[in-house]
């Protein structure tokens, strides 16, 4: 059963939304979808060097997603009234779930961005079920499609 988002829901993508707008954000996420594309811990170790921008930058997006993904697991945020807006949330998990795992293994922290994985799980069923080939088209538009 869909529950309705509430005004409270409303104002929380608004003011999300506004955090997108800002300057050193907005660089961040130019960055990300315009030079992540990386596949391998090692091929983000290039990409992302420790200490550098792209580093910061990488780190800002993905712990944007991870916060917001939260929200919405914990049940803040309702799922649907997100999903109708949140797409970045699946770019995001797009361009960081083929690292995913071996980035786990390598922190021996099993539960690095366990919200986005989650959401973004949740996010790809609640497409489907609509449009049974849009995720995995917008998938092969910006990236490779993770495995669930």
């Amino acid at each position: 059963m869909k529950t309705c988002g509430t005004y409270d829901d409303v104002n929380l993508i608004l003011r999300l939304y506004e955090i997108r707008r800002e300057a050193k954000l907005r660089e961040a996420r130019q960055w990300f979808a315009a030079s992540f594309h990386a596949k391998t811990l090692d091929e983000w170790t290039k990409v992302c060097p420790p200490g550098s921008d792209e580093n910061a930058y990488f780190r800002m997006v993905v712990t944007y997603w991870e916060m917001v993904a939260s929200f919405v697991a914990g049940g803040v945020l309702q799922q649907d009234l997100f999903f109708k807006s949140g797409r970045e949330l699946l770019f995001c998990w797009v361009r960081l779930s083929p690292m995913l795992a071996a980035y786990r293994e390598t922190i021996k922290d099993p539960t690095a961005y366990e919200n986005l994985e989650e959401v973004a799980n949740k996010y790809i069923e609640w497409w489907s079920a609509s449009a049974p080939e849009a995720y995995e088209a917008f998938a092969a538009r910006v990236g490779t499609a993770p495995k669930k």
